[in-house]
């Protein structure tokens, strides 16, 4: 008698034309899972066609396009989001919390095992210096009441829709928080860093000694791909933040050397930098907003604190309970993400902040 063998259940990758979900997406397929993307019509799917993704057309907060997206699939990994400290609320109601319900939903209907979102640590909010490294026990928004703080919210609301529906309705859940990511095919973070580094120099605001948490996203798509087969991963979190210690100043030499640029500024006199810098970005955020501009001031808050802050965040529970342990150190993976900018450079677009922590792109981008 003839057998007839099943083809493999999808996985479906949100963000895969961003940076962290085409990480995700690169490593899927070198394991040979078959891999689907839910993208914008307008998305470059260049990269993803390359690897041979499968492409659905749609958008994500319509309920049809994620049933199509979803349709056999066994795992989704949600990376996709609004990025950035800058935009309208409902900007990032649409592309975060309606959009995240929307797939949680129908990733429901369509009974997949398992739905890892890709947070951010930013889903902690703005908790106080402790002297201990924040866990995943640690209670998410704390600290929100910085006006227009749009980015934070939509990260804690995005979470606490999906663990009501985890509790509520079995959303197998699994949560990824990760902080400011870099990597290749990030054309935001490591292109405006390299133009300031040539141009008037990045000054390292104050001592510089703070830890910096910044990871290398493949380094994150491994730990999420880990999780996502990790039977006991079911209703837990994990941050993903770092390859090991590292400072701001020690951040900034690391892209200033791999780009060829020169080290940055460090104001010795100037022990207050950090409040002076985060008071004038309020300054100059309110007056951005209200001329209503379409594009982000050249500093804000958030940027100022994610650059500056003494907080730091445990990856112990994904190195012991996963087994992850990050391919690339720090040098390493700055020095490879630089290297593929500098060799497919571009000019580089307006300056803007930095961008926040987990680096999404719009609706299919990544984080």
């Amino acid at each position: 008698m003839n057998r007839t063998t099943a083809s493999p259940r999808p996985c479906l990758v949100t963000g895969a034309t961003g940076l962290l979900g085409s990480h995700i997406a690169e490593r899927l397929v070198a394991r040979g899972e078959p891999v689907r993307a839910l993208v914008r019509p307008t998305s470059d799917t260049t990269f993803l066609e390359a690897i041979g993704v499968e492409l659905v057309p749609g958008d994500l907060t319509d309920p049809s396009s994620c049933a199509e997206a979803l349709r056999g699939a066994r795992v989704v990994y949600h990376a996709a989001a609004k990025v950035g400290d800058w935009g309208s609320w409902s900007e990032f109601q649409s592309a975060c919390l309606d959009a995240t319900e929307a797939l949680a939903r129908a990733a429901l209907a369509a009974g997949v095992d398992r739905f890892v979102h890709i947070s951010s640590t930013s889903a902690y909010g703005h908790p106080p210096r402790t002297g201990r490294p924040i866990t995943e026990d640690h209670p998410l928004g704390v600290g929100v009441w910085w006006p227009w703080d749009y980015y934070t919210i939509s990260k804690v609301e995005s979470e606490r829709i999906l663990w009501r529906l985890a509790r509520q309705e079995g959303l197998p859940l699994t949560v990824i928080r990760p902080s400011w990511l870099y990597g290749e095919r990030d054309r935001t973070t490591t292109a405006r860093l390299i133009s300031r580094m040539r141009g008037a120099g990045i000054p390292v605001i104050g001592k510089g000694d703070n830890p910096l948490s910044a990871v290398y996203a493949g380094n994150v798509a491994d730990a999420a791909i880990l999780a996502a087969e990790d039977p006991g991963s079911v209703g837990e979190a994990y941050n993903v933040t770092d390859q090991g210690p590292m400072t701001q100043r020690e951040f900034l030499r690391y892209f200033a050397e791999a780009a060829g640029a020169p080290r940055p500024r460090w104001y010795r006199r100037l022990p207050y930098f950090y409040p002076i810098v985060f008071a004038g970005a309020l300054v100059i955020e309110a007056y951005a907003r209200l001329l209503r501009w379409p594009k982000a001031p050249i500093i804000t808050r958030y940027a100022t604190w994610l650059m500056a802050r003494r907080i730091w965040y445990s990856t112990e529970k994904a190195r012991t309970r996963l087994g992850w342990t990050p391919a690339l150190d720090n040098a390493e993976s700055i020095g490879r993400t630089v290297r593929w900018f500098l060799d497919r450079e571009a000019p580089p677009g307006p300056l803007a902040p930095i961008p926040a922590a987990s680096d999404h792109r719009s609706r299919d981008g990544s984080n």
